[in-house]
């Protein structure tokens, strides 16, 4: 269903309107998929290409594509569409609690369509609302700079996410939904994108537009205010890019250029970053995003009132370019982080220096100051209506999880790989659990083996998702990492220089 108008045109960077059919009450059919926002791959070069120094390389490399394969699914600028399942076939008449989930894919690739909802309905007993929305991605949604700011609209990519809440607290209850029961789900950058709408408008959202968040490894990359130089660059490659230089108003001249010569930029641009790294990104706009992250975290000022966090046990193994010779880990930060200086290089140097071979050191880099550590901050800033969770069934990387709740992403991503019936259910049903009830210890069926759950304070238990040796499930609370979270508080301590 459309929740907004066809972004284009002078909607162009614009944030999201109304549908302009609002008042067509006709009925209408939502037989099929939308069509998925214009997509790029990730970064492919030896060197970021904004690195200060000025000596990022452009050497591309094979790589596996990050976030989300690229499917068949149709792709067009008019993207803003979301999907609602229901138990049954008619409309509950009980209100019922709404699960709204965000598509990951590094905020440039991704969509709906690998998302169906129905599994996990079934394990809420069809006790749930699943509702899936798409957002504008890449340079279409995320595109910053002074131009922008001035005749148009920042972070449009996150103001669609939030006009959707709004869309689903107007209308959900048309299909049995509760708007004062809805919890916000999402993975990688749908993760971080729940991390962005808890820290919108400095927790103040008025109404309210979700009572939970849960975040599966939430991405957090550097976000930088959106008048700083390597947005500003960005803007100019892309005016550059598509012949806009010249023109009197280039927003003008962008918003008049034809979909594909953005769209050719747009792959060009993300394909020339680091590996691994996604080039347009959240920004700290000043208004919906008001200071960076790791900033308004720490003044615990959140929107919701529960957290539920996951993390996976390997999560930068696969944005890691195994093929070339590694860094140190200092320099190999400073290629995420390029505003890092030789002070912070030589501290991440020692900081990682003992913990395994350098390429061991750089996937444990990615995966904690990308992914993990933003889980912990998150965690603090709800301090105490919080749960924390770890995916660890071998090999425990980036994407393993989503299969276990959306079975429909297996042929697109990786299939389960551990396909046992109670270890499935009690994954699961955590979700769900706190959708239902903001709580992972009630239990929503008697194939649940989780154990009892308590709710995370600093240093505290999280729940371990893990299989034995002889592929049992292992499902234990277990105390968090000691030696991770000083490292997160080292990555906390340096987020006005990495611009987290």
């Amino acid at each position: 269903m459309r929740f907004a108008a066809a972004p284009i045109g002078e909607l162009r960077w614009r944030a999201p309107q109304p549908p302009q059919d609002e008042n067509d009450k006709g009925v209408q059919k939502a037989m099929a998929q939308p069509p998925q926002c214009p997509q790029a791959l990730q970064g492919a070069a030896d060197r970021n290409p904004f690195l200060a120094n000025g000596t990022g390389g452009h050497g591309l490399h094979k790589r596996q594509s990050a976030g989300v394969a690229p499917t068949d699914t149709p792709i067009n600028e008019d993207c803003l569409f979301i999907n609602v399942q229901y138990p049954g076939n008619t409309v509950p008449s009980t209100k019922l609690p709404v699960l709204v989930y965000i598509h990951g894919g590094g905020y440039i690739l991704g969509g709906a369509n690998l998302y169906d909802g129905t599994f996990l309905i079934e394990e809420s007993n069809q006790g749930a609302i699943l509702v899936v929305m798409q957002y504008r991605l890449g340079l279409f949604g995320f595109l910053a700079g002074n131009e922008v700011e001035k005749n148009g609209d920042l972070n449009v990519g996150l103001l669609d996410q939030s006009f959707a809440l709004r869309w689903v607290r107007a209308h959900i209850s048309k299909f049995g939904g509760d708007p004062e029961q809805v919890t916000l789900w999402g993975k990688s950058a749908g993760g971080g994108s729940v991390l962005q709408q808890v820290i919108a408008e400095n927790g103040k959202t008025s109404p309210q537009l979700f009572r939970a968040a849960i975040a599966s490894s939430p991405y957090l990359p550097a976000q930088y205010k959106y008048d700083d130089k390597i947005p500003m660059t960005l803007y100019k490659q892309v005016v550059d890019g598509v012949n806009c230089t010249s023109a009197h108003d280039t927003l003008t001249c962008l918003r008049q250029t034809d979909t594909k010569a953005l769209q050719t930029i747009n792959s060009n641009i993300n394909e020339a970053g680091f590996y691994g790294s996604f080039t347009f990104v959240p920004v700290v706009d000043g208004k919906f995003i008001t200071r960076r992250p790791t900033k308004s975290m720490r003044r615990g000022k959140v929107n919701g009132q529960t957290l539920y966090v996951v993390s996976n046990s390997h999560e930068g193994d696969m944005y890691v370019n195994n093929a070339t010779t590694p860094l140190s880990a200092g320099s190999f930060a400073s290629q995420l982080f390029p505003t890092l200086k030789s002070k912070q290089m030589a501290e991440i140097d020692s900081m990682y220096k003992d913990l395994g071979s350098p390429l061991d050191q750089e996937n444990l880099l990615v995966g904690e100051s990308l992914f993990i550590c933003p889980s912990y901050f998150l965690l603090e800033a709800f301090k105490g209506a919080s749960y924390k969770a770890e995916f660890a069934v071998p090999p425990a990387g980036h994407l393993n999880d989503i299969p276990y709740g959306f079975p429909s992403s297996s042929e697109a991503l990786t299939p389960v790989n551990f396909d046992n019936p109670a270890f499935i259910d009690s994954f699961a049903q955590s979700f769900v659990s706190v959708a239902c009830y903001l709580d992972p210890n009630v239990k929503m069926s008697s194939t649940s083996i989780t154990p009892p759950w308590s709710a995370y304070h600093p240093n505290n238990i999280e729940m371990v998702f893990n299989k034995t040796a002889d592929n049992q499930p292992d499902i234990h609370p277990a105390s968090s990492d000691i030696g991770l979270l000083e490292r997160c508080k080292y990555w906390q301590s340096i987020g006005q220089i990495t611009g987290q």
